[in-house]
């Protein structure tokens, strides 16, 4: 183990300690509470309604300090596990319990059915309960987990076939971006040889599904359309993707059961340590300093329980915050190796989480954007980015209707809360653990951008003339 990480796993014993006499005095406190109840002493508790910044920070009162979070184990839960150790969600006076869930259905299912109250989710799930994709609930979202993240690892024998297609650098080292036209002579061969070509996706609402479809749409491969009668999206498909659990990935892949997948880490770089696939391309190539997850909770929890829903949002936060702060991203390995959370070799998450990303064996390229978790404003749930996810449902026919313009932003402004990330961003700042600057100054919207693979542009504020500028998918009516 590397010297630092050794420190490290030291460092987080004596702060294990320290969390847990947090943890005993959390305890008395709530027993203390219950007692003061029972003698007519009530503590103050403001009513349950949408959070107001009106609220002094001393005065938030939890109306539910225990509460139960799922994650999936991938090195982007890191907020939910840096603020549960590093004792972040204490500090807001909350008793967090985080399990790991065992797929993306699970935890929407969970969400929805009460059994969690919040968790780690993919940045599409809330917007298509929301938008009648799938299991419709009122599902909304006041943080955004983080940037990036994401690979595109393809088997030792297609990366074979890719490479002569691929241009090199005088080192005759793969010149990067690498786009989808390399494999398109592959998939034409297998095509011929009457093979379908198979890749992986975690979910039919996953940012990875939809990268994987527009890494290939730009290069002319279709990657199918989802119809009522096809719900697996294959219509029409020149590549068949289907559904694998993240951490199922490389063992797929390994026994030829799919040539490549789209997954977020440590799953890629977990096949190049394994030596069986190579990442041809990341997400932040497809689309530059993209939302990956986000955090969510249901509608009815933060009307209910306003203060705890501004709490745990300030504790993310501040996790996010302690995460892209220089130097702490080797300790933050060591918490993420554990069994409880992600579970893999920290060699393995260390090889994307400190800045670097390998490709082939040895190809290891500085990348320091691979892993955002605060810089770039990557916590604020921007519409836009909401937005963009709902251009892409409707492009492959998950929205098999025609939309108004309106339709995208109302639906949107329904699951994204900028407003409860706004109050507690302000109150962090009170409290002198945030800057001001931290916090954005936008009408919810990000600038129009073109840091696509293809440079489409997209503007969120056009959702219309964004899903109009494909060649591939469905088009809309001009309103």
């Amino acid at each position: 183990m590397p010297l630092s990480l050794s420190l490290n796993t030291q460092n987080l014993s004596v702060n294990q300690n320290i969390l847990n006499m947090k943890k005993l005095t959390l305890i008395y406190c709530g027993i203390l509470a219950l007692f003061l109840s029972a003698c007519g002493g009530n503590p103050k508790v403001t009513s349950p309604t949408t959070p107001t910044d009106e609220t002094p920070t001393s005065a938030l009162a939890i109306e539910k300090p225990q509460l139960t979070f799922g994650f999936i184990k991938l090195t982007d839960m890191a907020p939910l596990a840096i603020a549960k150790e590093l004792g972040f969600f204490e500090d807001e006076g909350l008793y967090v319990t985080i399990e790991a869930q065992s797929n993306w259905k699970n935890v929407l299912d969970r969400v929805i059915d009460g059994q969690l109250d919040g968790s780690h989710m993919l940045a599409g799930q809330p917007i298509a309960a929301g938008a009648g994709f799938g299991r419709q609930a009122e599902l909304v979202t006041p943080f955004s987990m983080d940037l990036n993240g994401n690979g595109i690892t393809v088997s030792n024998e297609v990366w074979k076939k890719m490479k002569p297609q691929v241009p090199m650098d005088g080192e005759g080292k793969p010149i990067h971006p690498i786009t989808a036209d390399a494999i398109k002579p592959v998939i034409t061969e297998f095509k011929n040889e009457g093979k379908a070509f198979k890749m992986g996706m975690v979910f039919p609402v996953s940012t990875h599904n939809y990268e994987i479809r527009y890494w290939l749409a730009a290069a002319g491969i279709h990657p199918g359309m989802y119809t009522s009668a096809n719900i697996q999206g294959q219509v029409d498909a020149d590549v068949l993707l289907s559904v694998t659990p993240p951490p199922q990935m490389p063992a797929t892949l390994e026994a030829g059961t799919i040539y490549g997948y789209c997954v977020g880490e440590p799953w890629n770089q977990q096949a190049v340590f394994k030596g069986i696939g190579v990442p041809v391309t990341t997400n932040y190539d497809i689309w530059k300093n993209n939302p990956e997850k986000v955090f969510v909770m249901t509608k009815s929890f933060i009307e209910k329980y306003p203060n705890t829903a501004v709490a745990v949002t300030k504790a993310l936060i501040r996790a996010g915050k302690w995460l892209d702060t220089p130097g702490n991203r080797p300790q933050a390995v060591g918490i993420l190796s554990q069994s409880s959370y992600v579970g893999a070799d920290s060699i393995v998450i260390a090889n994307s989480m400190t800045g670097t990303f390998e490709f082939e064996k040895g190809d290891k390229r500085s990348m320091p954007d691979f892993n955002v978790f605060f810089r770039h404003h990557a916590t604020y749930p921007f519409y836009s980015d909401g937005i963009w996810f709902l251009t892409q449902m409707r492009r492959w026919g998950q929205i098999p209707e025609p939309k108004s313009a309106d339709w995208y932003h109302e639906t949107i402004k329904n699951i994204y809360r900028p407003d409860i990330w706004k109050i507690a961003a302000e109150k962090l700042v009170a409290e002198g653990k945030l800057e001001a600057t931290d916090i954005p100054e936008t009408d919810g919207y990000k600038s129009a951008t073109n840091d696509f693979i293809d440079k489409k542009n997209f503007d969120g504020k056009d959702p219309i003339g964004y899903i109009n500028s494909f060649k591939i998918g469905n088009k809309e009516e001009v309103q």
